[in-house]
């Protein structure tokens, strides 16, 4: 099996020997590229060796993987594999290794400060291969459960220097740990600390994962969100570190510039957008009742033609042509008894009301859509579509009154 380098060092550059190639995947006798696993991405990184006439080779590490049977672990490379044998230096990527230590850390910290919020807030999955980060819970945490942990993990990141230890125990002294969950591994179990200068432990976690050498460097930890995503379980979107300082500071700058353009201070713009947003809702109000207005209007000033051939009762038919679609329910509605209303519109969508006690505007517009190509549908009393043609489909509206067969 491969040594994991990563458990017992913080070197980003090692020194190893191919143990076996496959394509362009080697797996070495030991490596400090972590592989995917517990939600955390791989390394990424570079391999160097000598090639067979001595000449510097280099391969760059995109992916990386453990053999679960064997312990192996594989080092997928952007060129040809170095032979069996063959003895590589290897370096991290140091930039993502720090991105992924600082989301796996905090991942850890959220997931013990919601723990420390109600016992009840069981961690369900994780995944940090992004820079936004899940945590999945159960417990069901409300909204202020949730600003609960993370003013808490706040907090304490920013009055506790918490450190790092990661021993490796039998699994038979687990009980002496007052470990987060419980883990299913057997045999020697890494564990993952963040303990106080009092030695109080924050966090004890069963882990395989990198992770930073104090707590304070994941900080800041955002929640961005959550959401329900299955029975009994509750997303939480995080983001940490230099991730989530990058984040912060980008919604600033964009809630500066909106403050600017609204000419008050950054503090008081929810008040000005909540503003805003109650004088946008009156206009389009206002503007829902013009529309309204404006369709009865036109419909009420169109010719009407009655129509007495299809039912035992004449039809009065009220076709009109509206400029608007947002018009096009107000045309159709508050009509006379005996009326029907066919409306159109140069945009395609097309619709009829019937207050006629034999005309079913649901039946009518599926027959005419039919006849004129669309689709669409509704009630005895009201029916919606579209089509490419109006012409033709008011045109087959007449045609089914007179001749419903």
């Amino acid at each position: 099996m491969t040594r994991a380098l990563y458990h017992v060092s913080h070197d980003l550059l090692f020194t190893a020997q191919v143990t076996h190639a496959a394509g362009h995947e080697v797996a070495l006798d030991a490596t400090a590229l972590y592989p995917e696993a517990g939600g955390q991405a791989a390394d990424t990184g570079t391999l160097r060796w000598a090639g067979e006439s001595g000449e510097p080779r280099e391969a760059t590490v995109t992916h990386s993987r453990k053999e679960k049977t064997t312990g192996l672990i594989w080092h997928t490379l952007d060129a040809g594999a170095p032979p069996v044998g063959t003895p590589v230096t290897g370096e991290v990527d140091a930039a993502r290794r720090w991105r992924h230590s600082q989301r796996h850390s905090a991942e850890h910290l959220l997931a013990q400060a919601f723990v420390r919020v109600n016992p009840a807030f069981t961690v369900d999955a994780v995944n940090m291969t992004g820079p936004e980060c899940t945590l999945d819970l159960r417990g069901d945490p409300a909204e202020l459960h949730v600003r609960a942990a993370e003013a808490l993990l706040r907090e304490t990141l920013g009055r506790t220097d918490l450190t790092l230890e990661t021993p490796v125990v039998p699994d038979h002294a687990l009980h002496l740990y007052p470990l987060r969950r419980e883990t299913k591994v057997s045999g020697d179990v890494r564990l993952v600390i963040f303990r106080d200068g009092q030695g109080e432990p924050f966090d004890v976690s069963a882990c395989g994962g990198t992770h930073v050498p104090r707590a304070g460097m994941a900080a800041p930890v955002v929640i961005l969100r959550t959401e329900r995503v299955r029975g009994g379980v509750t997303r939480v979107t995080f983001m940490a570190g230099e991730e989530a300082a990058a984040h912060l500071s980008g919604v600033y700058a964009d809630t500066r510039r909106l403050a600017v353009e609204f000419s008050v201070p950054v503090e008081r713009l929810p008040g000005r957008v909540e503003a805003l947003s109650t004088e946008r809702a009156t206009l389009a109000a206002q503007l829902d009742a013009l529309h309204a207005a404006h369709a009865r209007t036109l419909r009420d000033a169109a010719p009407t033609e009655t129509l007495g051939i299809a039912t035992l009762r004449p039809v009065t038919l009220r076709p009109v042509t509206l400029p608007d679609p947002a018009g096009l329910l107000p045309a159709l509605t508050d009509l006379k008894p005996g009326e029907v209303a066919v409306a159109v519109t140069d945009a395609g969508r097309v619709g009829i009301g019937s207050a006629h006690p034999d005309v079913n505007a649901g039946g009518l517009l599926r027959a005419a859509l039919t006849a004129s190509g669309g689709k669409g549908g509704g009630r005895p009393d009201l029916a919606q579509g579209s089509t490419s043609d109006p012409a033709a489909f008011l045109a087959a509206v007449r045609a089914h009154l007179l001749n419903p067969d």
